[in-house]
């Protein structure tokens, strides 16, 4: 009885996954501009690695400890690697589709340009 669970839930688990996997692809796909796809595909891939590493894990009980490292080590590195991903497109100045289109960043260095030529006198 509890392997007929165990199965159901790990089995579970990696189709979740996969369901995710293919949003990811879906994004990719659908989303109009660079920022906007790198999102998508982001998270719905960190979800996805989550859910299928979980899942074999539940499968094989001698693989949970390594999938457990894996879920750890994915959700370290995936947010990273995509804001650097997206700073760098941010930085390359990447066209960005105007329906979303709402650039603090430039807004921050604006006033900060404002600032320093003005020698910090401002609307304080």
């Amino acid at each position: 009885m509890i392997e007929m669970i165990r199965e159901i839930v790990g089995y579970t688990l990696t189709a979740l996954g996969t369901f995710f996997y293919f949003l990811a692809g879906l994004g990719l796909i659908r989303m109009p501009d660079v920022y906007t796809k790198l999102q998508a595909s982001t998270k719905a891939t960190t979800l996805g690695s989550f859910s299928i590493a979980l899942g074999i894990g539940i499968l094989n009980p001698d693989f949970l400890g390594k999938s457990i490292i894996l879920i750890a080590f994915v959700a370290l590195t995936n947010p990273v690697a995509s804001s650097v991903m997206i700073r760098a497109a941010y930085k390359n100045n990447a066209p960005a589709c105007k329906e979303t289109c709402v650039d603090e960043i430039a807004e921050l260095k604006n006033n900060a340009v404002e600032k320093a030529v003005t020698g910090g006198e401002g609307n304080e």
